[in-house]
């Protein structure tokens, strides 16, 4: 089979989309009494000309509630279409300057463990380079007020994953996530940051500027699913961790309280059918934590031989995730559109809580 080209594998230059990627990227902007089409839905029914074709004329190739509830919006939004593209535009000028590529459905590049998630983005902005080798990683995250022994752990975890050939993603937030990237980095490994903003704003948080820029300047990248103006807000942080699951074949929390965003990706991780994998200190500590592995929706492990064990079988986990989305099971799905929880991946009609 001849590979692809660099460009196809990498992505594309802001500047050098083609008509369709573009009119998928205006589908997303368009907006009516302050709401959007579900950023979700376009992803799932926007994979071809064709499909984009059939949008932009006001139609949603898929039965489902979250079709039906979005088609109103659709149609009426369309009439907005024109200033969709500027604001398209915009965003893709500042993209540009910033150094970023995109990389959308619509390409064969997309990352691989993200595709098959019903709650995927329908556009990744990113710095730095995409890899195959993303398709055997993990993610380890936590806290943001870690423990010393939380730290110690994030980096032995890391640490190990890129001695077993694995990529570390993490959400590039202070504590646990800042010593999961640090580690893999000093192990010369690749770690993968998800941002909670926009790839053309100002890192957030401030502190971790310089690790950013090791990131993409050693081999690894930076990853955003929002507009690249786009500000970090209460609302972002939660959608990043659906691409910090979704992108990894499970996710390790090392901390986390009740209220701590790395909680939430580990329900979000559980409904993407990923594996979710617990530190046994965390289950000891944790209540929340304690539930899940009753109900058999996390695994406890205390070393990095248990995750890699249960990484191995992660792919068969996966096949429920693969399946069409409206032809889930209701228990495993919301009636907006979303996986149970509300977490969707694009812009938000109300703001959620932030990690």
């Amino acid at each position: 089979m001849t590979p692809p080209p660099a460009s196809a594998r990498q992505g594309g230059l802001p500047g050098e989309l083609s008509e369709t990627h573009r009119d998928l990227l205006a589908l997303c902007a368009l907006r009516i009494n302050d709401k959007s089409v579900d950023w979700s839905l376009l992803a799932r029914t926007c994979q071809s000309a064709a499909d984009i074709e059939a949008t932009l004329e006001g139609n949603i190739q898929e039965q489902s509630e979250a079709a039906q509830e979005n088609l109103p919006i659709l149609r009426t939004a369309l009439t907005h279409l024109v200033e969709a593209r500027h604001r398209v535009a915009i965003e893709l000028e500042a993209a540009e300057l910033a150094g970023a590529r995109i990389i959308t459905v619509l390409d064969d590049a997309y990352p691989a463990n993200l595709r098959v998630v019903p709650d995927r983005p329908p556009f990744l902005f990113y710095l730095g380079d995409l890899s195959g080798a993303d398709r055997r990683s993990v993610a380890v995250v936590g806290t943001r007020g870690a423990t010393e022994d939380g730290i110690r752990r994030a980096k032995r975890m890391s640490e190990g994953l890129v001695a077993a050939d694995v990529a570390v993603y993490s959400g590039l937030a202070l504590g646990i996530d800042s010593a999961a990237h640090m580690a893999a980095l000093d192990a010369g490994g690749r770690t993968v940051a998800v941002l909670g903003h926009g790839i053309a704003s100002k890192i957030y948080p401030t502190a971790n500027e310089m690790l950013a820029k090791r990131i993409v300047r050693e081999g690894g990248a930076l990853f955003s699913q929002f507009w690249p103006l786009s500000n970090p807000a209460r609302w972002t942080f939660p959608r990043r961790n659906v691409v910090t699951s979704g992108s990894a074949l499970g996710s390790i929390v090392i901390e986390a309280s009740r209220t701590s965003g790395a909680k939430m990706q580990a329900r979000i991780a559980y409904e993407h059918g990923k594996r979710v994998f617990l530190l046994r200190s965390l289950v000891e500590q944790e209540s929340w934590a304690a539930k899940m592995v009753a109900a058999r929706r996390a695994v406890v492990v205390a070393t990095l031989d248990d995750v890699l064990g249960h990484l191995d079988s992660a792919p068969a986990v996966l096949a429920r995730a693969e399946e069409p989305y409206h032809q889930r099971p209701r228990s495993a799905r919301g009636a907006t559109g979303a996986p149970r929880g509300g977490v969707r991946a694009g812009p938000p009609n109300r703001p959620a809580g932030r990690d």
